[in-house]
């Protein structure tokens, strides 16, 4: 699974999934590792879905966003 975090937390992350041949764009909030979990705050279908998603939902946008670190799965 691919995806993006945010630059300044590393706490918003969007996942991208292949579902049926589209793309699925996930967008959760990951919590501190002491309270652990995730919430996911929407799945959308396309990269204008999702930046009015990260616009409603959150304090970051798709400038904000960097290509998770190779290895990480979380």
């Amino acid at each position: 699974m691919r995806g993006w975090v945010c630059a300044c937390c590393g706490r918003w992350q969007v996942s991208v999934e292949r579902v049926g041949g589209r793309y699925l764009y996930r967008l959760a909030y990951r919590y501190r590792r002491d309270v652990g979990g995730v919430d996911v705050l929407g799945e959308v279908g396309t990269i204008a879905a999702l930046e009015r998603l990260l616009r409603d939902r959150t304090p970051v946008t798709l400038a904000d966003l960097r290509e998770r670190p190779a290895g990480r799965a979380s």
